[in-house]
């Protein structure tokens, strides 16, 4: 398996398929919604083994020193193999070469234990998703 960025159409293509399929799409999302208006200037990363795309996040600069990661998402048959916390390393890897010095992100409430584990704390309970999904602000600092 391999953690880098999307490459070419075809790779780009299944980025955006997985993020929709897993983050928008079980709640009646359109298609499309899975593009933010910022993904233009946004670090992406993908997990990819044999030309199957297993996992996605993205992070941008939210402030100077800071990245706020968003849109982490892994395939259902490859949930709890460790590609999220592969994603999040590569993630926090670019960040650290852009000298940013903490990560924020808006986890929902079946992630935290996941981003619990990765060293990131809660700030606070922050907004409700789609009426039902509550996230949680967390940072972690480096």
């Amino acid at each position: 398996m391999e953690i880098r960025s999307p490459q070419n159409s075809e790779e780009w293509e299944a980025y955006f398929q997985l993020r929709f399929k897993i983050l928008r799409e079980p709640w009646n999302q359109a298609l499309g919604t899975e593009h933010l208006s910022d993904d233009p200037t946004a670090i992406h990363a993908f997990a990819i083994e044999k030309n199957l795309v297993l996992g996605v996040a993205r992070m941008h600069e939210s402030s100077p020193q800071q990245g706020q990661v968003r849109c982490v998402a892994v395939a259902s048959s490859h949930q709890g193999q460790g590609i999220g916390k592969l994603l999040m390393n590569f993630l926090e890897q670019k960040a650290t070469e852009n000298n940013w010095k903490e990560i924020i992100l808006e986890a929902r409430e079946n992630a935290v234990p996941f981003y619990s584990n990765l060293g990131y704390v809660i700030e606070k309970e922050s907004y409700l998703l789609f009426g039902e999904i509550q996230h949680y602000t967390m940072k972690k600092v480096f």
